[in-house]
């Protein structure tokens, strides 16, 4: 199987050593150099309608690039869009759900599958609506955040409240609700004004065991900075 590696301190890069055969699959223009016993090839992944789904869940381009070790063993170097943090999953007895631009490259043998979530969580997700990316198959995944990356550990009856844009994987095995509030019982309205007045945002409430892996940045919050900046 081809052997991932986080390289670097800042802004690192994900560097993928193959042998002959194997292949990954990585976001569009996530290569940064490769050997030339390598070849590239852009790809619509799992057909046409698997590639509009993901386009809605999580932003991705029609086309992945599809890298194999062609001509003998080989080396290259991958890079999220966004600066910050790597992290490899590997994927097998777990499987994790990616958050929006989270995906970098995975191992040929795990499937990136969009799945339809509840209505309540469509309906307050940041994007992606009514679709979320799920895992599957047997291998490694690398994803990105902005910022630095931390894991978090949720515990039964020690749930853990995230702001959304801050979200970059769970453990699929965890329950999670997506609110406007980390507070308790009032009602939508006096909840949404809440959230605009305190800054709160889009939270996710996470139950159950298993992984939660957070990113340091607000890229949302970090555009609408730009913008701002960019008009003075």
């Amino acid at each position: 199987m081809p052997v991932f590696t986080i390289t670097g301190d800042v802004d690192p890069f994900l560097h993928v050593s193959m042998r002959q055969g194997e292949k990954i699959y990585c976001e569009s223009d996530a290569m940064v150099m490769m050997e030339s016993a390598l070849d590239l090839k852009g790809k619509i992944t799992g057909g046409i309608g698997a590639a509009i789904m993901r386009r809605f869940a999580n932003g991705e381009s029609f086309f992945q690039q599809h890298i194999e070790a062609v001509r003998g063993g080989g080396d290259c170097l991958l890079a999220p869009t966004l600066p910050g943090a790597m992290q490899v999953l590997d994927v097998g007895n777990q499987q994790y759900m990616l958050s929006d631009g989270a995906f970098v490259a995975a191992t040929s043998g795990v499937e990136l599958k969009v799945r339809t979530q509840s209505l309540g969580n469509a309906l307050f997700a940041q994007s992606g609506g009514f679709f979320i990316t799920e895992t599957s198959g047997v291998g490694q995944v690398a994803v990105s955040g902005f910022g630095g990356i931390s894991q978090l550990e949720v515990e039964p009856g020690r749930d853990i409240i995230i702001d959304n844009s801050h979200v970059v994987a769970w453990d699929s095995a965890l329950r999670y609700e997506i609110s406007v509030t980390t507070g308790g019982n009032s009602g939508f309205l006096s909840n949404l004004v809440n959230s605009q007045t305190s800054g709160e945002g889009m939270v996710l409430r996470f139950s159950g065991k298993g992984k939660v892996l957070i990113c340091s940045r607000n890229s949302t919050s970090f555009q609408a900075w730009l913008l701002r900046q960019s008009a003075q």
